[in-house]
C-alpha cells in the first residue's frame, strides 16, 4: 500500500498516511482524506495522486506552498525514498506501491455427487431415503420428486423447476409418452360400424 510518513515537529512521533489508489486530498481541515494539523499548513494544501505505481503532487495554490528538494513547485512527481514539504512539514515518501485487493466470494454450497443404490438407480443428493427421478436441463443437477418445484400456470401444464437454478427438469429417461395403438387412432379420426356375421340378409 502506498504510504507517506508525516515527520514529527514537537517529537511526538511520526503520522503514518495510508494512501489509496486515485486521488488523496492533505491539509489542515477535517474534509480532506488526511487531516495534518498545523499552522504553516492550509485547510485544503495539496493533491497526492497515485496511478501505476506513481506519487504525483499537486499544490491547491496553498499560503506556505509546497517543495520539492527546496524549490517551490505546483506539481511533482515523486519516487519512494523522496520527501517533500507542505507549508514547515516534512513529508517522507516510504512507498507508492497499491495493492488492489480482490473481492473473494464464497462458493455456494453444492451437494455431494449422486449415490448408487443397490437397484442400480441413483440416491438424491438432498434426500437420502429417495432415488433420483429428475435432472436439470441447464445445471444438469439431478433430484428427486421432494427436490423439485411445481409451478401451476393457469390455463397451462405444470412447470417442473430446478431447486438450484430455476431452469426446467426433466424426468430421467424422458418423458413417456402413451403408445398410440393404430386401430384406436381410426377410431378417433373414422367411426364407422362394423358388421356382424349374424347380420347378414338372407
Amino acid at each position: 500500500m502506498a504510504r507517506l510518513v508525516v515527520r514529527s515537529q514537537n517529537g511526538g512521533g511520526d503520522q503514518v498516511l495510508e494512501l489509496k489508489l486515485g486521488l488523496n486530498r492533505l491539509g489542515r481541515s477535517p474534509e480532506n482524506d488526511f487531516q495534518i494539523e498545523h499552522p504553516t499548513i492550509s485547510a485544503h494544501h495539496c493533491e497526492v495522486v497515485i496511478s501505476d505505481g506513481k506519487l504525483l503532487i499537486h499544490d491547491c495554490e496553498s499560503t506556505n506552498g509546497t517543495r520539492v528538494a527546496g524549490e517551490p513547485v505546483t506539481e511533482a512527481a515523486l519516487s519512494t525514498g523522496e520527501s517533500f514539504y507542505i507549508g514547515d512539514v516534512e513529508i517522507f515518501v516510504e512507498t507508492t506501491e497499491v495493492n488492489v485487493a480482490i473481492p473473494k466470494f464464497e462458493a455456494v454450497a453444492r451437494p455431494s455427487p449422486p449415490v448408487v443404490r443397490d437397484d442400480g438407480s441413483l440416491q438424491c443428493p438432498r434426500h437420502s431415503q429417495s432415488r433420483v427421478t429428475h435432472q436439470c436441463e441447464h445445471c444438469r443437477e439431478v433430484m428427486c420428486d421432494k427436490c423439485v418445484h411445481y409451478m401451476r400456470r393457469r390455463g397451462g401444464k405444470v412447470l417442473k423447476l430446478c431447486p438450484i437454478c430455476s431452469h426446467k427438469v426433466e424426468l430421467i429417461g424422458g418423458e413417456k409418452k402413451k403408445k398410440k395403438s393404430l386401430l384406436g387412432m381410426l377410431h378417433k379420426t373414422v367411426k364407422l360400424p362394423f358388421l356382424h356375421t349374424s347380420d347378414k340378409s338372407e
